[in-house]
């Protein structure tokens, strides 16, 4: 589905490179957690995969297309749908219903199939007893969720998210990650989400590490999180589970290293017997 080579990204004016010599590969029906500190790279590379900013040196492909040649663009970016942080970025229409149809107006949808899917996206993403709501007044949880929806509507092979919950409160990205769940277990769907939060990643079926513009770390979630020092060096923080893990295993239980979850914390526990200390 994705397809990066030898892929380097100079801004201009900066003084290192954004991407150096990146080779990634993305499978269709994977699921990505995309992670780093500020500035290592992601977002750049997220705007690589729907050609909002196209490679200095290397090649990105997207199902075969090269992003680089202008006849390709609209098909591009028709099957890659990307999702900003600020869902107020892309929200443009005057009522959620609006904003649900604006997308695939666009494309040429008929108006037939137009109404088809938006009322499947309603149902799916709950948006009921907000379609007739203007967008600027919601919550940023359910604005979110509107903008997903709205992306998904027009039925993208690839689904791009930038840290759709950084803006959000508690509840908002409670809101959001039951959504990130239901795309994660679509299997025909490419799902690459930029994330800072642990509990994210662990949605994720895959972990890819960006550091200073390269990618030092792909694998899965639960190998990430048992680097132990590296998370540190990296900008990255161990899950909820893994701490109290931590301090469990400080206090006498018997608990493996590797907790990630807290299904496998409370498994964990489980297994030490009457679940006190060792």
């Amino acid at each position: 589905m994705i397809e990066l080579d030898g892929v380097t990204v100079r801004y201009a004016g900066a003084d290192e490179s954004a991407l150096r010599d990146v080779d990634l590969r993305i499978a269709t029906g994977e699921t990505v957690a995309l992670v780093g500190a500020s500035g290592s790279g992601k977002t750049t590379l997220l705007r690589l995969l729907d050609a909002l900013l196209l490679p200095s040196e290397g090649t990105v492909r997207v199902d075969g297309m090269d992003t680089s040649d202008p006849q390709n663009l609209w098909e591009v970016r028709r099957r890659v749908g990307l999702i900003f942080q600020n869902p107020d970025n892309q929200i443009v229409s005057t009522t959620v219903e609006r904003e649900l149809a604006f997308g695939m107006e666009n494309l040429g949808v008929p108006p037939v199939e137009i109404a088809r899917r938006v009322e499947e996206a309603v149902a799916r993403f709950r948006l009921g007893d907000l379609r007739d709501r203007e967008p600027h007044r919601l919550s940023g949880g359910e604005k979110q969720r509107v903008a997903i929806a709205a992306v998904l509507s027009m039925e993208p092979s690839c689904v791009a998210l930038d840290e759709p919950t950084s803006l959000l409160d508690a509840s908002g990205r409670s809101e959001v990650w039951q959504t990130l769940a239901g795309l994660s277990a679509e299997r025909d769907r490419t799902v690459v989400h930029v994330t800072q939060f642990p509990d994210e990643i662990l949605l994720a079926g895959r972990a890819v590490v960006l550091d200073r513009g390269a990618i030092v770390f792909d694998g899965t979630p639960e190998s990430l999180f048992a680097r132990g020092d590296d998370l540190a060096r990296w900008g990255l923080e161990p899950p909820a589970a893994a701490r109290l893990a931590g301090v469990l295993r400080d206090g006498g239980l018997r608990i493996p290293d590797g907790i990630a979850s807290l299904d496998a914390l409370a498994d964990a526990v489980v297994a030490t017997g009457d679940g006190g200390p060792a």
